[in-house]
């Protein structure tokens, strides 16, 4: 088995498909999450569909020392961590605004201590979980890497805070590698339906809200806004499917092991979906229909932002294989199959659709990639 590798944030949305990921290249990952908003279920599910255990460090990175103690404890296990995916963090934008502080220390202050930790254990790789927030609002579509950097709230600004940080010091620090990647909006779920999006309360992003609704949870979408510069009137995003996003991060933790230096690209698919239309393909994949209610926009918000993935593809070759078909179709077998996300909050039980063996949920999923109308 390969290198081991840290994931902050394992127990979360992106993390446990990144542990799958990891797995399914050959590395042994360990997940590292204060389940705050993670969920030990995920990380067990994710095991099961790797075949192979994934240990879970419950862990809060804002304590001084805390990431010590784990890389002392795998370095005496004589399985030192190779590299770090860097994925924790606290992520709604309308909290960030109630409360920067929180922000700061969570997404700020967690990584310089994270950073320190990597230096004093001499971990030479990692990367970063970045975000399209960082751009603000754009003076250009599609946007590239060399866009102006201009976040409009603090979630955004702590993203560059660190983002930043990681360039100093790789400019202090020629021997580590790092790569920073710019997510544009994630949604849909591993094809076999046992892991995906689980938020806490009321979703904060449209596409989980349009499962939700789907399965009879909510019950209306509201749209903010259908008075914006687009061709239905509606925002218009760039989603990329959740298991291209994972991949993208085991090309870039390989590229940060061989190359020093700080990476900066965007993961995106590079074509612009309106709200609508995301709606509309999902109704027609799922044969289901999504009431609507249009609202007044809220504040903040822009008319239309997406990516230009060609760094990407040129330097990592990864490029979004998925469609919007395939992320709307396994987005609603993970909400129909778990209606009520994963199990209890400490993942200690089982949802509605129970627990299955890891032999059996392997198998499950191996049929469904094979198989499911991909």
């Amino acid at each position: 088995m390969g290198a081991t590798v840290m994931v902050t944030g394992g127990a979360g949305y992106i993390g446990s498909h990144v542990l799958v990921s990891l797995a399914e290249a050959g590395y042994r990952p360990v997940a590292v999450d204060d389940l705050s908003n993670g969920n030990r279920a995920a990380v067990e599910r994710a095991a099961a569909l790797a075949g192979q255990a994934i240990p879970l460090e419950v862990v809060d990175l804002t304590k001084e020392g805390a990431a010590d103690a784990v890389m002392h404890r795998y370095a005496s296990m004589e399985r030192p961590f190779a590299g770090i995916i860097h994925l924790a963090g606290r992520k709604a934008v309308g909290e960030s605004v109630a409360a920067p502080l929180k922000y700061y220390e969570s997404n700020v202050c967690a990584s310089v201590r994270l950073l320190r930790a990597m230096h004093r254990h001499r971990i030479r790789s990692m990367v970063f979980s970045s975000s399209a927030t960082v751009y603000g609002r754009p003076d250009a579509v599609p946007v590239n890497e060399q866009a102006v950097l201009t976040p409009a709230n603090p979630y955004g600004r702590t993203k560059l805070a660190i983002e930043e940080m990681l360039r100093d010091q790789s400019r202090a620090d020629r021997g580590l590698g790092v790569a920073i990647l710019r997510y544009f909006n994630p949604i849909g779920a591993h094809a076999s339906g046992h892991i995906g999006e689980c938020p806490q309360g009321e979703p904060a992003n449209v596409f989980p809200y349009i499962t939700q609704v789907a399965a009879g949870i909510r019950d209306r979408l509201s749209i903010f806004g259908n008075d914006y510069d687009t061709a239905d009137g509606t925002g218009v995003r760039d989603y990329l499917h959740v298991m291209d996003l994972a991949e993208g991060h085991v090309l870039a933790l390989e590229h940060a092991f061989q190359s020093p230096g700080c990476l900066t690209l965007n993961l995106g698919t590079g074509r612009g979906v309106s709200v609508l239309e995301l709606v509309r393909t999902f109704e027609r994949v799922s044969g289901l229909r999504i009431p609507l209610h249009i609202a007044a926009r809220r504040p903040g918000d822009i008319d239309a932002i997406w990516a230009d993935p060609g760094l990407a593809a040129r330097i990592l070759g990864w490029q979004a294989r998925r469609t919007l078909d395939e992320m709307c179709a396994d987005g609603w077998r993970w909400q129909r199959n778990n209606p009520k996300g994963y199990a209890d909050k400490d993942g200690s039980g089982a949802t509605e659709a129970g627990i299955v063996s890891a032999a059996r949920l392997s198998a499950v999923s191996k049929a469904a990639m094979a198989g499911d109308s991909k």
